[in-house]
């Protein structure tokens, strides 16, 4: 308080000091004095001039932080230019000039915000919600106090209006510096741009996937079966749908193809219905002794055995019939009875287990 230098002076002393500590209060709870605001008029005034002079009907609810500067302008610099909402502390009341209070602290210089931006960057406060309203920061405006905390700019204003003083939510200090930010902002982008990023390369792996799927079978049994009966379905159905649907003509190419087969056939018939001379057969004998064929192509056992006996004068094995074929083939008779029982068709044509040639045959002694 102030010294006391005479009796005469105390209630001049006494008198200043409470104007100015009254007047520091008033400033500080931001409360008006409603003896000074102006009397009512007594006269009417119509309703619409009324809505139109009041400007306080269509004023939304909010303190005053600072000059407002655009969040968008001609370039992404700009909208992301941070600046201080209040770069000059306001004037000393009566009561600071006396020494009654402590004045208001300094404006911080670049160098300050710059080790109070990087302690809240180390504290994370930006990849947080916001403290009050518990919501991301996303593209909304951000502020960052001079106590290193961060929080919505709206937020942090209706949070002033309600307790009617400045005071930080979290740390409780009062008189704090405020600075708009982005960081919340450009973190947001950051986290949209991964996102889709890993949203496109999951849809690009997944489209390889079942690229791969339908062109791979798999090694599962099951799964295997399933994809080639699903393979075959597909293929069925695209036949079904580039396929003429005219049924006569269809009716008709399968008729022709009928007729087709019947004409090879008989032709196969005539050919094998010619019988071969005995002039023939010794020509066909006589390749077949060139060849120098011993043993059957069946069983693959000896064709021409000798008939030498053991000591008690039996054969040492029995001799078998063989039979020779128009293409200079030998095989045993029976073997040849047996693969031509086992193969499949109603023809009765046969063709050579060696040359796969329709044939006449001929039985040969032992």
């Amino acid at each position: 308080m102030l010294r006391k230098k005479g009796h005469s002076a105390k209630p001049a002393n006494c008198a200043i000091t409470a104007a100015a500590l009254q007047d520091h209060i008033l400033r500080d709870l931001q409360i008006r004095n409603p003896s000074r605001a102006p009397p009512p008029s007594k006269t009417k005034v119509p309703k619409t001039e009324a809505r139109a002079k009041s400007p306080q009907r269509n004023r939304k609810p909010g303190v005053d932080t600072g000059p407002k500067k655009p969040t968008q302008g001609p370039g992404l610099e700009d909208a992301e230019k941070e600046y201080v909402l209040e770069p000059h502390p306001p004037p000393l009341t009566l009561a600071q000039k006396l020494g009654l209070f402590d004045p208001p602290p300094r404006p911080l210089s670049s160098a300050e915000w710059e080790r109070v931006k990087q302690r809240s960057v180390l504290q994370g406060d930006s990849l947080q919600p916001c403290p009050i309203c518990k919501e991301e920061f996303e593209l909304r405006p951000q502020v960052l106090l001079s106590c290193s905390h961060v929080f919505h700019r709206a937020c942090l204003q209706a949070f002033e209006k309600f307790t009617n003083k400045k005071t930080c939510p979290l740390c409780r200090k009062n008189q704090y510096q405020t600075r708009v930010i982005h960081d919340g902002a450009r973190l947001f982008r950051t986290q949209c741009a991964t996102r889709i990023q890993a949203s496109w390369r999951g849809h690009v792996v997944r489209t390889w996937y079942r690229d791969l799927r339908r062109r791979v079978p798999p090694t599962d049994a099951k799964l295997r079966r399933k994809f080639f009966e699903e393979k075959f379905t597909e293929i069925s159905r695209r036949l079904l749908r580039s396929y003429h649907t005219d049924l006569e003509q269809l009716f008709a190419d399968i008729d022709h193809c009928l007729a087709v087969n019947r004409s090879v056939l008989r032709q196969l018939e005539r050919e094998r219905g010619g019988e071969l001379s005995e002039e023939d057969w010794g020509k066909i004998q006589t390749q077949a002794l060139h060849r120098e064929t011993l043993e059957c192509s069946i069983c693959l056992t000896p064709l021409s055995l000798s008939v030498r006996g053991d000591d008690d004068g039996h054969p040492a094995h029995p001799s078998r019939e063989t039979v020779l074929l128009s293409c200079s083939h030998v095989f045993h008779h029976t073997c040849l009875l047996a693969l031509e029982e086992f193969s499949v068709g109603d023809s009765p044509l046969h063709a050579c287990p060696l040359c796969r040639s329709c044939y006449q045959k001929k039985r040969l002694g032992c």
